[in-house]
């Protein structure tokens, strides 16, 4: 299949300051940060931007840093350098499961986080760790910063809270002792593959019933979505398998369609 990329103004700015500066000029952009979603939509014309802002070497957004109670990871982390990482591993265990099993290395060695969950896929495979997470992302402009929970940052398929001038800073993860954390993932094959559908959760126990349970999904709705009617209805209850296969019906109702 031979593929046509139209002229497209090209942009390469190696400071945030920079890229935001120029961002705020622009009405009809689009930002690459690994490419790895965005060339296979300019190729297939999916998107027709008349500028694209490169941002891929603006290295004050790729982090990992360990702050105490909470992960701050930069847009611009790769999934290979998340997947390596022994901090989210031991912090964030659900979230390194799920990237483990997105692409390829190769592609995850490209890809980025920020990238991932801007592109905004209903089967965007981070967002349930991290929506379990409690994750919060920093939005930033030229105009300040603001912070935004994951659960209000996917507007639809392919959008988001983003506005035409923002870029998606940085991911910041609570750490979320004495939990249990768990991703599955279905598809068509066992790895290299879009998700059928993928569940995250984060489980805390005491004195033998549910405290706090947190369930999220992919590909089940127009975004990924959490399954607060099944959390609900487990937190108090004895931890049993009857309880949770009664519950896990409840999942249904954060589906759409049914």
């Amino acid at each position: 299949m031979f593929y046509r990329i139209p002229e497209i103004n090209y942009i390469y700015v190696s400071k945030l300051d920079e890229a935001l500066e120029v961002l705020h000029t622009l009405d009809n952009a689009r930002v690459l940060a690994g490419g790895t979603d965005l060339v296979m939509d300019l190729k297939i014309g999916r998107i027709r931007p008349e500028t694209i802002v490169d941002i891929s070497r603006v290295d004050e957004l790729k982090y990992i840093k360990d702050e105490g109670d909470y992960l701050r990871i930069g847009a611009l982390t790769t999934l290979q350098d998340i997947v390596e990482s022994s901090l989210v591993r031991a912090k964030a265990p659900v979230l390194v499961k799920a990237v483990n099993e997105m692409a390829s290395w190769q592609v995850r060695n490209v890809a980025t986080i920020g990238g991932n969950l801007c592109n905004a896929s209903p089967a965007a495979d981070s967002a349930p760790p991290l929506m379990v997470l409690e994750a919060r992302l920093i939005l930033a402009s030229r105009e300040g910063e603001r912070e935004v929970p994951i659960t209000q940052f996917f507007k639809g398929p392919r959008k988001t809270e983003l506005r035409k001038d923002e870029l998606l800073k940085e991911i910041i993860i609570p750490y979320e002792r004495g939990s249990g954390q768990h991703y599955i993932k279905l598809g068509r094959r066992d790895a290299f593959t879009l998700s059928i559908v993928s569940v995250a959760a984060l489980v805390k126990v005491s004195n033998g019933k549910f405290s706090d349970v947190r369930i999220a999904l992919n590909s089940v709705a127009p975004t990924p979505v959490r399954a607060y009617d099944a959390e609900n209805a487990l937190k108090g209850r004895e931890v049993n398998l009857e309880n949770i296969e009664n519950v896990s019906k409840l999942v249904l109702n954060s589906i759409s369609p049914q």
